[in-house]
């Protein structure tokens, strides 16, 4: 990324919950990816004004400014699909928090929609960002897996603002799919008890070579955030995380990659690999809800 960029891209943040408000931190820090982007303002529902002395504009404006090139998309996921396709269709580049939808026909039409703009559309994926999968990446590459598990645990969401969980928690599929690569569901089971707010899905995935994968999503009040996993592999198992370090500017280091794609620094089979992954997920996203509503 050249220190002195050519030319820098307008770009409007819409949302400003915990996301939205870290994006336009970074976007306001003088960082190399950050020198290509020039924040024209935000959008919200609430009326702010400002903050951190960058206006509040309506998204009606954001939409038909010359000046905004690009959108970071951060706010709850059942928006998502609405704004993106707005977006593109004004002529917008378009960064998205994961999920990018709640459905995986959704995400392949607006995908569609922005190639045929000439457009880049990136969901952003910082869990594979973070030192703990760095960490995985290096001990899984070349072993031959036998079965696996994974267990995530946190207290609950808005299943109405952030989708069923197989959603809601993509970015522990996300995991799987890319330490083990595409899978497919053997059988998924949900569990809840909307009284106490308690909620468990299990899913019973496979991957390729017929090794079994399990994961677990489980949500109640009080549940401290915590990431349980289990690798068994014929040369040895991996019984959960050791402390391999502080996740530091992760939401900066895909800025970074958004960056890149927009001077045209990835191919196009990065490009391509990266967007199968992705669609890959969110169909299983999608099936494993069918599986649970259907019973």
């Amino acid at each position: 990324m050249n220190t002195e960029p050519d030319r820098n891209f307008g770009v409007v943040v819409v949302g400003v919950g915990r996301a939205g408000f870290v994006r336009i931190r970074e976007l306001r820090n003088p960082h190399a990816s950050s020198a290509f982007l020039n924040l024209i303002g935000f959008v919200s529902r609430r009326e702010l004004g400002s903050i951190d002395e960058v206006p509040q504009i309506s998204l009606e404006d954001a939409l038909s400014s010359q000046e905004v090139e690009v959108a970071f998309i951060c706010s709850e996921s059942s928006s998502h699909e609405d704004y993106i396709r707005q977006f593109p269709n004004a002529g917008k580049h378009v960064l998205v928090e994961y999920p990018m939808t709640l459905s995986w026909v959704a995400a392949k039409d607006l995908w569609e929609l922005a190639e045929q703009k000439g457009k880049v559309l990136h969901e952003e994926h910082v869990e594979l960002l973070m030192e703990e999968f760095a960490f995985l990446k290096k001990e899984v590459v070349g072993k031959d897996l036998l079965k696996g598990s994974l267990l995530f645990t946190a207290a609950p969401l808005e299943e109405e603002q952030f989708g069923f969980p197989a959603f809601s928690g993509i970015s522990r599929l996300t995991w799987l799919v890319s330490l083990f690569g595409e899978l497919s569901l053997v059988s998924a089971t949900l569990e809840e008890r909307k009284e106490d707010q308690y909620m468990k899905m299990t899913m019973c995935l496979e991957t390729e070579n017929k090794s079994p994968l399990t994961w677990i999503e489980e949500k109640a009040p009080g549940l401290k955030r915590n990431r349980r996993l289990s690798f068994h592999f014929r040369s040895g198992c991996m019984e959960n995380m050791p402390n391999v370090g502080i996740n530091k500017n992760i939401l900066l280091k895909d800025q970074n990659i958004f960056v890149q794609k927009l001077l045209g620094q990835f191919s196009e089979e990065e490009l391509a690999a990266e967007k199968k992954r992705i669609l890959h997920c969110l169909w299983l996203a999608g099936e494993i809800q069918k599986h649970c509503c259907s019973k």
